[in-house]
């Protein structure tokens, strides 16, 4: 995969010594790396609490350990190759509009200063909205995630628009001919082989919603909200960049996310006019925790770096450093806790049954559930699943009335897909595969488009 996590594990394999060769679906950066805010920081919402909770100290003080070096780590690279990518050092925050939340953002502070985190709470910020608390997380850090990326991928064997379909062993089949390789890592965002690993068992997928505004605030850091409708907050250059709207993908029948960030926009900045808008999807383990390791006991030669849970950077230059150790025999006494063979029970239990419930909600949904209209009721400028000649098909009617019409079993593993107005995309809610309104895949895991009706 030649996002963020393939192009920096194959840069420090290659600087270890090690012959890379990197293969990409598309073209580098064009998956999540391309949408993402670029936020570099330990600052991953309030997890050093639950960490702290669910894990004990140590593994709290890990987690910390390996995100202030993946900090620094870009900010030596960057350095070293001299890249042009508006690296910017700055606080991160967490902050509260909702005084119930207070006492959670003054125990998520002690916890990560435990962790050895420069983390305060305090109650002032630049933010242009009543604040009753924050974390303060000092020397964070903003960058171009796609300068980056293509300085980074300059050095490198690339291979674009060659999608794997198929690994056995060490030999890796793509549509453009085959690899042999002593070692393969899996860095594609969502692991496309349900066997072995089982990550479809293991992982729900998650997007979120940004505008880009201009005549914005100028803020003195990143931000995010930690209450149920909370914001996210990042200047870029003369820009803003606003986010939310955060739902399970494959759950957003009824649309609306780019409208509500667009009235919050309007409340706090009325001056301001939105210049672009885009979404972003995010792997979230049961337990919170990346899988950054050994892809299987059976396939030994195998790795894998998945489940960011919406924190990419700092996990993706986390997972180069950590894969690069295990591969090259290095000791890296931080890695333990991104076991993807790890049993964690407290932690992933709600999860666990919750994704559980999805799955077997959403897969019946095929079988039982009735159309929900019919094709003729269908207005323009809309999608939904409807009845044509007695079957259930998913079609999008454009403005001029012509229609598209596909099938609704997605090719990963049967899900009924849902209509995303919001992107005008088939989403499934069981394993987070998207396709455009025509069929064609936009995520995995699934590797081909759908049936066109």
């Amino acid at each position: 995969g030649g996002g963020m996590a393939g192009i920096l594990t194959a840069y420090y394999l290659q600087k270890a010594g090690l012959r890379t060769v990197l293969l990409e679906a598309a073209r580098v950066g064009s998956g999540q790396t391309g949408r993402t805010t670029a936020k570099i920081t330990v600052q991953h919402g309030p997890i050093y609490s639950t960490l702290l909770r669910s894990f004990g100290a140590k593994a709290a003080g890990q987690y910390a350990s390996i995100q202030r070096r993946a900090i620094e780590a870009f900010a030596e690279l960057i350095g070293e190759e001299g890249i042009a990518c508006d690296f910017q050092r700055l606080p991160a925050y967490l902050y509260t509009a909702d005084p119930a939340g207070v006492t959670a953002l003054r125990q998520e502070a002690e916890a990560a200063a435990r962790a050895g985190i420069d983390a305060v709470f305090t109650k002032e910020t630049a933010l242009p909205l009543p604040v009753k608390g924050a974390v303060r997380f000092a020397d964070q850090a903003q960058f171009h995630p796609l300068r980056f990326l293509e300085a980074v991928a300059s050095s490198l064997t690339v291979y674009e628009n060659t999608r794997v379909q198929k690994v056995k062993g060490g030999l890796l089949h793509t549509n453009g001919g085959s690899v042999r390789a002593q070692y393969v890592v899996f860095a594609c965002h969502y692991p496309f082989l349900n066997l072995p690993g089982y990550y479809f068992m293991r992982m729900h997928q998650s997007r979120g919603y940004v505008l880009a505004l201009e005549g914005a605030s100028q803020l003195d850091g990143v931000y995010l909200g930690v209450d149920r409708e909370g914001f996210s907050f990042r200047n870029s250059g003369e820009r803003l960049l606003l986010g939310g709207g955060n739902h399970r993908t494959g759950e957003n029948s009824a649309g609306g996310k780019y409208e509500e960030l667009r009235k919050k926009a309007a409340a706090l900045w009325p001056q301001s006019r939105e210049i672009a808008c885009w979404s972003a999807q995010d792997c979230m383990t049961m337990d919170g925790l990346p899988y950054i390791g050994p892809y299987s006991p059976s396939e030994p030669s195998w790795y894998v770096a998945t489940g960011f849970a919406k924190w990419g950077m700092t996990n993706s230059m986390a997972a180069a450093i950590l894969l690069r150790d295990q591969i090259t025999g290095r000791e890296n006494p931080d890695g333990d806790i991104f076991s993807p063979q790890r049993f964690t029970p407290g932690a992933s239990a709600k999860t666990f049954l919750e994704d559980g419930m999805h799955a077997v909600r959403d897969l019946s949904r095929r079988i039982f559930s009735p159309p929900k209209a019919l094709l003729e009721e269908l207005p323009p400028g809309h999608g939904g699943v409807v009845e044509y000649d007695g079957e259930k098909v998913g079609v999008y009617k454009n403005e001029e009335g012509e229609l598209f019409m596909v099938s609704v079993k997605c090719p990963h593993l049967g899900c009924q897909l849902e209509w995303n107005p919001d992107e005008k995309s088939w989403d499934c809610p069981c394993h987070g595969s998207r396709f455009d309104y025509t069929g064609r895949l936009l995520d995995n895991p699934a590797q081909s488009s759908l049936s066109p009706v």
